[in-house]
């Protein structure tokens, strides 16, 4: 019998999770979609469908575990497991100086980006227990390679967490056989950048960085949120069954120009 495997992703609606929510269902994955935009959720949700593709769409504060679990928990019950857990929502919030930041904008980029990483992962470890299966986190040339984006303190100290979060997880969860990868994108052609807020003072904490001719050394561009998608199948699939608590950077080599 034929075992159709099922991924979660959160912030599913658009950029790299819409992304990868097409390639996972595409290759025969049932896709549950977790989001805050409800509107956005929708017309993914009608893509997909037109497509004949399996999906279940939740709107989800991942800052608030009980909805995560709830989510989790809804997935089960309409499909009965939980393949591959793909962590990927996050918010930058606003860029500002250490002395500047409020407390309330820190709190709330850690709660996003690091908190509702580990909330998904531990609502999906009691159902992905049964047979095993992959977790990926979506972390950051920032905070792993990269540390001269001003303001970008609260946002990169929750990537390299995630990053240092999931090579726990990888020793934790090796004997169950749950995989736990890091994929740690550069400049991908997405809409994250509109949503960041920008304060007066950067300008004060910059620190100047000459960006040389071709600054992107593959191919002179940014990457594709398919590409990422890409590299998400390969590590939710068989085909990466033996790489767990590894960082994989995709930035075409940009990050090891400006780091």
């Amino acid at each position: 019998m034929l075992v159709e495997k099922t991924a979660i992703i959160s912030g599913g609606a658009s950029g790299i999770g819409k992304a990868a929510a097409l390639k996972l269902a595409d290759a025969g994955f049932r896709v549950c979609l977790l989001d805050v935009n409800e509107a956005k959720l929708r017309e993914v949700k009608s893509e997909m469908e037109e497509k004949k593709f399996e999906v279940i769409t939740i709107p989800c504060n991942m800052s608030d575990y009980n909805q995560v679990e709830a989510a989790a928990k809804t997935m089960m019950e309409q499909w009965g497991r939980i393949d591959a857990v793909f962590a990927n929502a996050g918010i930058v919030g606003e860029t500002s100086s250490i002395e500047s930041m409020s407390v309330d904008n820190w709190s709330q980029v850690l709660s996003i980006n690091l908190n509702g990483t580990f909330f998904l992962v531990k609502a999906a470890i009691p159902y992905m227990k049964q047979q095993g299966g992959s977790i990926i986190i979506t972390s950051s040339v920032s905070g792993n390679r990269v540390f001269s984006q001003a303001g970008f303190s609260a946002y990169s100290t929750s990537k390299a967490a995630q990053a240092a979060f999931a090579k726990m997880a990888a020793l934790e969860l090796a004997k169950y056989h749950i995989r736990v990868n890091v994929i740690c994108p550069g400049g991908i052609e997405t809409n994250f950048s509109e949503s960041i807020k920008r304060s007066p003072d950067l300008d004060e904490i910059k620190v100047p960085v000459e960006f040389p001719e071709g600054s992107k050394p593959l191919d002179k561009r940014s990457g594709k949120p398919e590409e990422v998608a890409d590299l998400v199948k390969f590590l939710a699939s068989d085909e990466s069954s033996h790489i767990t608590g590894t960082e994989i950077f995709i930035d075409g080599a940009e990050s090891l120009l400006i780091g």
